[in-house]
């Protein structure tokens, strides 16, 4: 049965949603989560992916801030731009049928500026590096007749630099908001859910479920758990491209801790997500998507994208 046959396609791409250290930049999107050629059996998938987000607009509540509007100094923190960058390897292992594991290694490139409370004058940071390096395992042992339904967990290391500086104008040596380091600094747990089924002939579809919580806090810094949501069908009858359709919801709380910036961080997002996935050969596949907020609920004040582009290339041995 097809369904069968794509399972490990649907458990590897699960896991590939990387976690970034930003507070609303789009990083909802579950991608290639059915690479055509992958079939049910033990084997190793390596994957490499690119996020593109820029994080331009200033957003609090559910509307935008004009900033010519507000008059410097003021008495809150004011960013400008935050470019996030996201070059992420990752290892897929199918054991069997029903086990599987996933390591994924970011890695962060994150332009960023804002006017700090009480200056005139931008402050830039350029930080980057190894990210956090997140190892999962799941199980889909649940027998159910015409569909995949599977759990996942795992841990998010601690690998990611998080005390990275400004480099230029009033912040000039200082450390940057640990919203924006290459890393969060703390172990957290990966808990998750998936089914993928048919709903026709012709479209299959998944539903994703994925909460992530922080273990402790490490220098008064402490990051906000969250939980989202992915709903996304397929067309299935083309044999070279794949075109995907995905809705994100992603809810979060806010950071804590003397060192978070606990009034601009939180809030709910929901991202519409096309894509699509292109067969290169029996073993390769690559995609591509391009996500956009449709709603966003943000506390404080917060750097949104106004869209988000994502593309990979999986290899199975």
């Amino acid at each position: 049965m097809r369904t069968i046959s794509v399972v490990a396609g649907v458990a590897a791409t699960l896991t590939a949603a990387p976690t970034l250290a930003c507070a609303s930049c789009g990083c909802t999107l579950t991608a290639d989560w059915l690479s055509q050629g992958l079939v049910a059996q033990p084997g190793t998938t390596f994957g490499l992916r690119y996020d593109f987000i820029p994080q331009t607009d200033l957003r609090s509540g559910r509307h935008d801030v004009d900033r010519n509007a507000i008059s410097f100094p003021t008495d809150r923190e004011i960013e400008k731009y935050t470019y996030n960058h996201y070059l992420t390897a990752s290892v897929d292992r199918q054991f069997s049928s029903d086990w599987g594991a996933n390591v994924q290694v970011p890695f962060v490139y994150r332009p960023h500026a804002t006017t700090d409370e009480g200056d005139t004058d931008l402050s830039y940071s350029h930080t980057g590096g190894l990210g956090d390096v997140r190892i999962t395992g799941r199980w889909q042992g649940f027998k159910t007749p015409g569909s995949i339904n599977g759990i996942q967990f795992g841990l998010q290391l601690p690998t990611g630099r998080i005390h990275e500086t400004f480099y230029k104008g009033p912040n000039d040596g200082e450390e940057a908001d640990r919203g924006i380091q290459p890393g969060f600094g703390v172990t957290q747990l990966i808990l998750g859910y998936y089914r993928y089924g048919k709903l026709t002939s012709s479209f299959d579809y998944i539903v994703q479920l994925q909460g992530q919580l922080p273990l402790y806090r490490r220098d008064l810094y402490r990051p906000g758990r969250f939980g989202q949501v992915t709903a996304g069908v397929h067309y299935t009858r083309w044999r070279a491209i794949t075109p995907q359709l995905q809705l994100n919801f992603r809810a979060s709380e806010r950071d804590r801790g003397a060192n978070s910036d606990t009034d601009n961080t939180g809030g709910a997002q929901l991202y519409v997500s096309p894509g699509l996935i292109a067969k290169l050969s029996g073993r390769a596949s690559a995609f591509a998507y391009v996500q956009v907020p449709i709603y966003q609920r943000l506390i404080g004040y917060q750097l949104s994208p106004r869209a988000t582009a994502s593309l990979g290339f999986q290899y199975r041995l």
